[in-house]
């Protein structure tokens, strides 16, 4: 994720898989601001929802939700909004 400011990013998940190791994969694309448009890959990532946290039992739910993507010192946080 170089390159990417510290913030808060309204995003949208727009690719999930598990690998093979079971560790989980999301792409997300932000969908506001001056970095609109950009992919950003995450990996083995912990998904926060208002509910706490999401097991990554089938990651293609994921698919379509926005959320918002936090960047503190280099380290994403994807919470999903509407789960």
């Amino acid at each position: 994720m170089s390159g990417l400011p510290d913030g808060t990013y309204d995003v949208i998940v727009v690719d999930t898989h598990i690998d093979d190791d079971g560790v989980l994969h999301v792409e997300v694309t932000i969908s506001a601001g001056p970095e609109i448009g950009r992919i950003v890959p995450l990996r083995n990532l912990h998904l926060e929802t208002r509910h706490g946290r999401l097991g990554a039992a089938d990651p293609y739910a994921l698919l379509g939700i926005p959320g918002s993507l936090q960047v503190r010192d280099g380290v994403p946080t994807f919470r999903v909004e509407t789960i």
